[in-house]
């Protein structure tokens, strides 16, 4: 848990592309009100939309790319070590299309968060628009949660619904759940560094 604090609660985001949520925190933050500041911007890849977003905040950046280290372990320790040189209270993953290791979630437990394209625990992993309109649903949305070992199967911060519409494909879905994704995620960091957390078993209670 995070009590409430003067100073603006520390946020380092991990990206792998074009960084739309992360320009979405940026922009929030630029409030002194919201509670919060991106410090550091870490991808997995150079080249990104996303790091240019960061530099153009002037936030600093870093880049851990899985195929820079001999084995998978050695790139989480990396990772783990680059995201505490900047002593964050939360990490966000905001697209970040690596799933971290032991070492990272024993660093970070109960401070990384991560958002999903579905209303978990249905159609997790990396199709769920997709998997939303082959089921036939006609209700999907958002999740926004605390990541642990599993493939998206952490305590649940806040979720959102978005109505899966007759002549919907999966472009035009996903892209209306990315619009209420980005708006909760603001929305949900802001109360998570303001007013702070507890977890208990898999029920997050925000004061």
């Amino acid at each position: 848990m995070r009590e409430g604090a003067p100073q603006p609660a520390r946020l380092v985001v991990l990206v792998s592309g074009s960084g739309s949520n992360l320009q979405a925190l940026l922009d929030a933050s630029a409030d002194p009100e919201y509670g919060a500041r991106v410090v550091a911007v870490g991808a997995d890849r150079d080249g990104i939309a996303g790091l240019d977003r960061a530099a153009a905040a002037g936030v600093p950046t870093f880049v851990d790319s899985v195929r820079g280290y001999e084995t998978r372990e050695a790139w989480d320790a990396a990772l783990t070590r680059h995201v505490a040189e900047h002593k964050p209270d939360l990490v966000i993953s905001a697209g970040f299309l690596k799933l971290v290791g032991a070492a990272f979630l024993e660093a970070f437990a109960d401070r990384y968060i991560n958002t999903h394209n579905s209303l978990l625990p249905a159609f997790p992993g990396m199709h769920g628009p997709r998997d939303a309109l082959a089921y036939g649903v006609r209700v999907t949305g958002a999740t926004l949660f605390f990541v642990d070992a599993g493939v998206d199967t952490g305590p649940i911060i806040a979720q959102v619904a978005v109505p899966v519409l007759p002549d919907d494909t999966e472009e035009t879905l996903t892209e209306r759940i990315k619009e209420a994704e980005r708006r909760q995620l603001v929305e949900s960091v802001g109360r998570l560094v303001r007013e702070g957390w507890t977890i208990n078993g898999r029920k997050v209670s925000i004061p």
